[in-house]
């Protein structure tokens, strides 16, 4: 891909995280390791895809045979409820209501990404929905996104955290340009950039894609 590149984008995502970390002084449990944010097949843009992906191809030859062979495993268990839902697995040719049933079905599975002891191997090219897990974040407009953490009922002081301001909708214009930039590289064709699948669907039907050090 051309600049902007999205790693940098995302990065912007860390920064964000751990600039609350530093101001509330070890409040925060995310963090790499803890993964209860991990499990469950869920939706990720056409830039996370080839991110993802192409990251995995990257992998030491042993560990990402354990990721491939995952990942296999939850696509399996997608077909079992979709089975008409083929490669590329796109959201959009099964409809978001289809989506969130597979989704309710296999909330308890582990991301495929996370290795035997629970780690995740593709921890600096995780999506974009990764980075912002563990916090509220109130955008330029004032509106807010609630934190999503399943766990934070545990932490009372953590859960009572006000939203951290971050500038999404400046985001996102560079995040346009990589969806942009990863429908080229992923279809030949910027039409599809609205498209979306999952983390083991990625590293399946694009995993032999190209570099991970083109993003």
């Amino acid at each position: 891909m051309n600049p902007p590149r999205y790693l940098p984008l995302l990065n912007l995502l860390d920064q964000w995280q751990a600039a609350a970390q530093g101001r509330h002084g070890g409040v925060i449990p995310c963090r790499s390791g803890c993964n209860a944010c991990c499990r469950g097949p869920f939706d990720i843009s056409v830039a996370d895809a080839a991110l993802v992906a192409l990251a995995a191809s990257g992998l030491e030859p042993s560990v990402r045979a354990g990721v491939v062979a995952r990942a296999l495993a939850q696509v399996a268990a997608m077909a079992k409820i979709e089975p008409a839902w083929s490669s590329p697995y796109d959201v959009a040719a099964i409809g978001e209501a289809r989506f969130d049933r597979l989704t309710d079905a296999l909330a308890d599975l582990p991301c495929p990404a996370l290795d035997g002891q629970g780690a995740c191997t593709i921890y600096e090219h995780r999506p974009f929905v990764c980075r912002v897990m563990g916090l509220g974040m109130v955008i330029e407009s004032g509106d807010v996104i609630e934190n999503g953490c399943p766990i934070q009922d545990r932490f009372p002081t953590y859960a009572a955290l006000p939203p951290e301001p971050f500038h999404l909708e400046a985001f996102e214009v560079g995040e346009d340009e990589a969806k942009l930039l990863a429908a080229r590289h992923l279809f030949g064709d910027e039409s599809r950039h609205g498209y979306e699948t999952t983390i083991a669907a990625a590293i399946v039907t694009w995993r032999e894609a190209g570099r991970a050090d083109s993003l």
